[in-house]
């Protein structure tokens, strides 16, 4: 069988010469939501959110980056309540990563092959019990870098032993790109998807074909990812791609986990507001998610 038939008869389809616009939605009908990374502490997290208020703005996920065990407990507390009065979805990642165990080839040049993934049992137990402790203090929004262990978490949620309102967001440090990757990891637990950070419109359009889950796009990047810069793409990755969570203030970082001021982050919520005038001003009719609107439940 040709392979681009046999691709087709397995759902992998190839995008038409002319993009058609996606159908799929958010489950509250809207195309786009705002999500800030890098939020690493509840200073950066109050800066924020004072920032969106001063620009009347709105930004639907707030994610951390730096992974769950080098907060305290009170700091994770301190971010839930933060979030659960914003109605704003908080992710907090995953610890336990290549690049702070003992690993001498995650410092080398070619350790972008192992990247944020997990090395050997016990660290595969650690990132497990880092999980178990961000949702024992009220976390409902987990970022994975390592899919041996999304899956695992995707079968504890299965059988019970994690609650079933868990979401995990699965890195575009996993470094995946194309929609067979990312059916896999819908099919292994993921609830939203971040791609590699480079794809160009098409290549985004393959993967929404092949999955419902949310894409989770960059709109920026800090210098050690890249340094580009995305937002007049955002009305037509709205449009091709939904639904999606712009991934927006990335710019403001020196690099991946850095440590955002309380200013900085303000800058953060700057950079949202001018992704939403690219946004008004090309495509008005864009459908986002009101505040407060999310799939992601806030414990009480």
């Amino acid at each position: 069988m040709d392979t681009v038939d046999f691709l087709n008869k397995i759902g992998i389809k190839k995008p038409p010469e002319k993009l058609p616009d996606s159908a799929k939605r958010f489950p509250d009908g809207a195309q786009y939501r705002f999500e800030v990374p890098g939020i690493q502490k509840p200073g950066a997290l109050q800066g924020l959110l004072e920032a969106l208020d001063e620009y009347e703005i709105i930004v639907h996920r707030v994610t951390q980056t730096k992974g769950i065990m080098l907060l305290t407990d009170q700091e994770i507390l301190e971010m839930t309540d933060m979030a659960k009065d914003a109605r704003v979805e908080l992710f907090l990642s995953v610890g336990p990563r290549a690049t702070y165990d003992t690993s001498a080839s995650a410092k080398t040049e070619e350790g972008a092959r192992i990247g944020y993934r997990l090395r050997g049992y016990d660290n595969l137990n650690y990132a497990i019990e880092d999980v178990k402790r961000a949702i024992d203090l009220g976390v409902r929004g987990i970022v994975v870098y390592d899919e041996g262990l999304l899956w695992t978490l995707g079968k504890m949620r299965e059988e019970g032993e994690l609650p079933e309102d868990v979401h995990f967001k699965v890195s575009a440090h996993c470094g995946h790109g194309n929609p067979a990757s990312a059916r896999l990891l819908e099919g292994i637990g993921a609830d939203s998807f971040n791609p590699v950070r480079d794809l160009q419109i098409p290549m985004l359009a393959s993967i929404r074909e092949a999955i419902d889950i949310s894409l989770d796009i960059h709109m920026e990047n800090p210098k050690s990812s890249g340094g580009f810069i995305r937002h007049y793409e955002a009305p037509k990755i709205i449009r091709k791609a939904s639904p999606v969570y712009l991934k927006t203030g990335g710019a403001v970082a020196a690099h991946h986990g850095y440590d955002t001021t309380r200013k900085e982050a303000g800058e953060r919520a700057r950079q949202v507001l001018l992704v939403q005038s690219m946004i008004d001003r090309f495509y008005p009719e864009a459908v986002m998610s009101k505040r407060g609107v999310a799939d992601l439940a806030i414990p009480e």
